[in-house]
């Protein structure tokens, strides 16, 4: 045995370098990979930023510079003093916080009655939800704007966020989620004589940190980014949330200024990235505990 074993080590031994080799070799070219991949999305973003501090003419110069010449914050004063973007931004505010609270709290709930209580169509009713997570909402788009003008709510700030109060992928996140809190824990609430209302907001809602940050993110990008719905039911300049303002003041008589169109894509896209920050621990939690892929 000590024969074999003195024979075999010098091979080993000759093998380890040259796997662990191997090895450095792979994660170096994943890492340059993964680097190239990383380079390429934030490309644009950085561009969109350099671009925002030059004037028409510099991002219209042939050929195109990188750095601005002379950096300037025209373009953001711009649409603080002729845009008036302290309007849209709080009509986006508005539309975005309350549809994402309306969310967390309506998804919640019927996800909680869907994951931990028994009753008749359980099964029906979830799959009613699944079904409409495969309705576009194009196919949609028209019943919903003649409901909302039938009952006078054009132009308000109901006709942009009831409508999205609550979104099947909310109810699906929450239901698979809530299905992984044990029985046991309700039970003992039960037992010690709390209501379904005491032991969703005091024991199941408390557990549920990483889907109601992932929640909250993917309502409030979604509620903060949608334009086509609000350019049709928002009918005037007060109402305008910041994407149909971006689209509808970024063009001239005679040409698109880019250079303010690229500062308000940064104004526009700056509280999405600080929501994600301030969010992405719970958010990374939520998506791999949830089952979504």
């Amino acid at each position: 045995m000590t024969t074999a074993a003195a024979t075999m080590s010098p091979e080993i031994s000759e093998n380890r370098p040259s796997l662990w080799t191997r090895f450095r070799k792979a994660h170096g070219i994943t890492y340059v990979v993964l680097s190239l991949v990383g380079i390429i999305w934030v490309f644009p973003f950085f561009w969109m930023v350099l671009g925002s501090l030059k004037t028409q003419r510099e991002i219209m110069a042939v050929p195109p510079t990188l750095l601005p010449k002379n950096p300037t914050l025209s373009n953001f004063t711009q649409w603080f003093t002729q845009l008036h973007f302290g309007n849209y931004f709080i009509n986006s505010l508005v539309v975005a916080l309350v549809t994402m609270l309306g969310n967390l709290v309506f998804c919640s709930m019927v996800g909680y009655a869907l994951a931990k209580i028994d009753f008749a169509g359980k099964n029906v009713l979830f799959l009613l939800v699944m079904v409409t997570l495969m309705v576009p909402s194009v196919a949609t788009f028209i019943p919903l704007f003649v409901i909302i003008s039938n009952l006078h709510m054009l132009n308000t700030y109901f006709a942009l966020i009831l409508p999205f109060l609550t979104q099947p992928i909310g109810v699906f996140l929450m239901r698979q989620f809530m299905q992984s809190i044990p029985d046991a824990l309700l039970e003992a609430g039960r037992i010690d004589g709390a209501g379904e209302l005491r032991i969703f907001f005091q024991i199941v809602l408390p557990q549920c940190k990483p889907p109601l940050a992932t929640l909250a993110v993917l309502t409030f990008l979604s509620s903060w980014n949608n334009f086509l719905w609000p350019l049709v039911a928002a009918q005037s300049n007060k109402m305008y949330t910041l994407p149909v303002a971006l689209s509808l003041y970024s063009t001239g008589q005679n040409a698109t200024n880019y250079s303010v169109l690229l500062a308000g894509a940064v104004l526009v896209v700056t509280p999405i990235l600080l929501l994600f920050v301030f969010l992405q621990k719970y958010f990374i939690q939520g998506v791999t505990m949830s089952g979504i892929k």
